[in-house]
C-alpha cells in the first residue's frame, strides 16, 4: 500500500476530492437505481452498483495513467487527436445511436465490447487543449485575427458545428469555455467580440435551416425551443414534469433529509441517477448534503486555480484551466437545473452521476491537471535534493 501511495504524484487535495466524490457516489446511484429496476423493469440494483464500481475503477486507472504522462506531451497529442475527433464526430452525426429514449444521436457503439461512447465529451477536452496549446504559442507576441483563423478558430467552429445538431448545451458550454480560455490566455478581446457575433450568427442560421428543412435535424430545434419556453413560462411539458418532481424532492428533503436510500421521487424522475441526481441527494441528505456538495466542487475549483498558479509554463497554466474549469462549470449547471435556475440541459454531475463516458472523461481531465501538478512537485523535490547534497562550504563561498 505504501508503494502505491509513493507512486501517486500531484496535488493531494485533488486526489482527496476525487476519492471523496467517488465513494459518496455509490449511495445516490444505488438508491436511484431502484427506479430503473422496479419502475422501468431493467436489471438489478446490485448490477447497477457493480457497473458503477467498475466504471469508477476504470476512471481511477485513467487518472493514474494520465497523471504519469509529462503534460508537455499533450501539445503534440492534441494535434494528432484533432483530425481523429473530427472523424469520430462526423461518424456519430451520421451513425450515432440514442440512449434511454433521448431524441439525439450522441453516442457511438464501441465494437466487440458492447458499450456506448459519447464523442462530444472527448472532443471538448481535445479542443480545449488544442486552444491552450495555440494560446501558449502566441503568448509573447501580437497576433492578428487573420493569422489565428485557421490554426485556432477553424478547428473550434468545425467541432462545434458537428456537435450542435445533437447537443446544444454541450456546444454552448464548449464555446463559452473556449472564450474564457482565450480571454485568460491574452487573446485580444476585440477579436473575441467578433467571434461571439459569429457564433450567434451561426446558431441563428442553423435554427432557420432546421426550421426550413425539418427532415435534416428532426425534433432538435423544437426540443430546444420547448425547453426554453417551459423554463420561461408555466406551460406543462416533459421537462416541466422532471423539474416539478425535482423540486418536490428538494422540498421534501428539508434541512437534514429523509436518510440514505429513502428518496420517494427517485421512482418518478426519469433521470434520477444521472441528470437529476442532485435532487435525490438533497431529498435524502437535505440542505446540509446539498451545501456540502457545493463546497466540495468549490474546493476542487480552488485547488485547480492553485495548480494553475504554481505552474511555471504558460501551457501548464492554460491546460489546467482548460481541463478543470469545465468540470466545475458542468457541476454547477447540473445543480442549477435541479433547482430550476437553468433550463434542462442533460448535463451530468461529475464523478457522481452514473454513466461511463462522463466518468472517464472527467477522470481524463483530472489526470491532465495532476500531470501538471506532479511536474511542479517533481521540480521542487529535485531542488530540495540539490540543496541537501550541496556542500555547506560551497554555499558559504558563494555568499562571500
Amino acid at each position: 500500500m505504501r508503494e502505491i501511495f509513493k507512486n501517486i504524484k500531484g496535488d493531494k487535495a485533488i486526489w482527496a476530492v476525487v476519492g471523496l466524490l467517488a465513494l459518496f457516489s455509490f449511495l445516490p446511484v444505488y438508491s436511484a437505481s431502484t427506479n430503473l429496476v422496479y419502475v422501468v423493469g431493467s436489471g438489478t440494483t446490485f448490477g447497477y452498483l457493480f457497473k458503477h464500481a467498475v466504471l469508477l475503477l476504470m476512471g481511477i486507472c485513467v487518472i493514474y495513467a494520465v497523471h504519469k504522462i509529462p503534460y508537455r506531451y499533450f501539445k503534440g497529442l492534441s494535434i494528432i487527436a484533432m483530425p481523429i475527433i473530427i472523424l469520430l464526430l462526423i461518424y456519430t452525426l451520421a451513425q450515432g445511436t440514442t440512449i434511454g429514449g433521448a431524441n439525439a444521436s450522441r453516442w457511438i457503439q464501441v465494437p466487440f465490447v458492447g458499450i456506448t461512447f459519447q464523442t462530444s465529451t472527448l472532443a471538448s477536452i481535445v479542443l480545449l487543449i488544442h486552444v491552450a496549446r495555440y494560446l501558449a504559442k502566441i503568448k509573447d507576441r501580437q497576433v492578428t485575427f487573420k493569422e489565428s483563423v485557421v490554426p485556432l478558430w477553424l478547428p473550434v467552429f468545425v467541432v462545434l458545428m458537428l456537435i450542435l445538431p445533437a447537443n446544444l448545451s454541450t456546444t454552448a458550454i464548449i464555446f463559452f469555455m473556449v472564450l474564457v480560455l482565450c480571454f485568460l490566455g491574452g487573446y485580444p478581446w476585440k477579436y473575441l467580440m467578433g467571434i461571439i457575433g459569429a457564433g450567434i450568427l451561426g446558431l441563428t442560421m442553423f435554427v432557420l435551416t432546421a426550421k426550413a428543412f425539418p427532415g435534416l435535424f428532426p425534433n432538435r430545434v423544437d426540443t430546444w425551443i420547448s425547453r426554453i419556453e417551459s423554463f420561461a413560462d408555466d406551460e406543462d411539458t416533459e421537462a416541466d414534469y422532471q423539474i416539478e418532481k425535482a423540486k418536490i424532492a428538494i422540498a421534501t428533503g428539508g434541512i437534514v433529509g429523509l436518510g440514505a436510500g429513502k428518496s420517494v421521487m427517485k421512482n418518478f424522475l426519469p433521470q434520477s441517477s444521472s441528470d437529476f441526481i442532485y435532487a435525490i441527494i438533497i431529498e435524502e441528505y437535505g440542505l446540509v448534503g446539498g451545501l456540502i456538495m457545493i463546497f466540495i466542487y468549490l474546493l476542487l475549483l480552488f485547488r485547480i486555480v492553485v495548480v494553475a498558479h504554481k505552474s511555471d509554463s504558460t501551457f501548464g497554466k492554460l491546460v489546467v484551466i482548460a481541463a478543470g474549469l469545465p468540470i466545475v462549470f458542468q457541476a454547477f449547471i447540473n445543480m442549477a437545473v435541479a433547482v430550476e435556475l437553468f433550463p434542462v440541459t442533460g448535463q451530468t454531475l461529475p464523478l457522481i452521476s452514473s454513466g461511463g463516458t462522463s466518468i472517464w472523461m472527467t477522470c481524463l481531465a483530472i489526470g491532465i491537471i495532476l500531470s501538471v501538478s506532479a511536474k511542479r512537485q517533481e521540480e521542487l523535490e529535485q531542488d530540495e535534493a540539490a540543496i541537501e547534497n550541496e556542500n555547506p562550504l560551497d554555499i558559504l563561498s558563494e555568499q562571500l
